[in-house]
């Protein structure tokens, strides 16, 4: 394997580079994803067409035969009827949007990572972890039209389980993007860092993660909007066991039950505010960068917890819930670059073979 020192460090930046602008791109299709749910704009556009869906309709004709087949599911029977087709256009731009950026993800990955292969600019350790990230946006893909099947029928929303794991997928793909982006990084100097400070930083990961998960499915039954009280919720701090589990089996609640699924929200962000401050404290005796990024991990928790608190006392306003959703993904950014900088280098970066003349 080519050593470190030999590997020149344009070509790593090159590909750290297109790795750091691909996450770029993630973060903002999980935005734009996030005021399309908030604009019931998800199911505006019924087929999947992965090839031409990316041309709008370009005409007064096709324009009225998108809103004819709208007009066919439950969502505009139920919710949307009489509704106009100027008001038909503006959830259309939405979902179009969100499509439109997951087509420019895969392009913008697919094109540069086959360019380096042919480059022969990529060696087989990162190739494997790169061709995983390919995988798992294929599969975001299919998922996010299962998602919207859901809502075609028999209800006029998506599924909350489907809308759960579509954007927690999204985020995994973001987290494992600017982890190997980070792992191309010049070589830092070595620190000593304790096992269960290293430890508690990936676990900070998954803990956001499951965060996101949990505030999905909130989002999915639309349980903001129905107990719009803090620090209480129902009139007390925790509900009574025979509301919190009124569905059986009792494990349906935790994905059902809207009261049931925001309290579980409300448990895990404060689980997460808590071990954010310890970690902080623990890692604040580590020299260099890693303390001051557990503290501002520790800032930026506390501060997507504000926003939350915010959108839910205000009855969930787009502005709020958007900024609310987009500063989980910064936490979660926050997390694994802190998280990669604790952990050990095995000469990750001669992963990137020199580029011949």
């Amino acid at each position: 394997m080519t050593s470190a020192a030999s590997t020149p460090p344009s070509d790593r930046r090159a590909v750290r580079i297109w790795l750091l602008l691909v996450a770029a791109l993630i973060f903002a299709m999980i935005l734009v994803g996030g005021a399309t749910r908030l604009t019931e704009s998800g199911l505006s556009i019924v087929e999947w067409k992965p090839l031409t869906g990316w041309i709008p309709p370009l005409n007064a004709a096709e324009w009225q035969t998108g809103f004819e087949k709208y007009q066919i599911i439950p969502q505009y029977q139920q919710m949307n009827r009489g509704m106009t087709l100027d008001e038909f256009k503006l959830i259309y731009w939405w979902e179009w949007t969100h499509r439109l950026l997951a087509r420019l993800i895969a392009v913008a990955f697919l094109l540069p990572f086959l360019w380096f292969l042919w480059r022969g600019a990529v060696r087989p350790g990162l190739r494997g972890r790169l061709w995983t990230i390919f995988a798992l946006g294929s599969l975001e893909a299919v998922v996010g039209w299962w998602m919207v099947v859901s809502g075609l029928a028999d209800r006029v929303n998506v599924s909350q389980y489907r809308l759960a794991f579509h954007l927690t997928l999204a985020c995994v793909i973001f987290a494992l993007t600017l982890w190997t982006a980070q792992r191309l990084r010049p070589q830092p100097a070595p620190v000593a860092v304790p096992a269960r400070v290293r430890v508690t930083a990936i676990a900070l990961i998954v803990l956001v993660l499951c965060q996101i998960y949990a505030g999905a499915l909130v989002a999915g039954l639309r349980a903001g909007l129905l107990y719009n009280t803090w620090p209480l919720i129902d009139g007390s701090l925790i509900p009574a066991p025979s509301d919190l589990f009124f569905y059986e089996p009792w494990w349906r609640n935790l994905f059902e039950n809207a009261l049931t699924v925001q309290f579980v929200h409300r448990m895990v962000a404060y689980l997460l505010w808590i071990a954010a401050a310890l970690h902080a404290t623990d890692a604040g005796r580590l020299p260099g960068v890693g303390a001051t990024f557990a503290m501002v991990l520790a800032v930026a928790v506390t501060l997507q917890a504000v926003f939350g608190i915010m959108a839910l006392l205000h009855g969930v306003p787009i502005g709020l819930a958007l900024a609310h959703q987009g500063t989980a993904i910064v936490v979660l950014a926050i997390a694994v670059v802190h998280a990669e900088r604790l952990t050990p280098r095995r000469d990750v970066v001669a992963v990137v073979q020199p580029v011949a003349a």
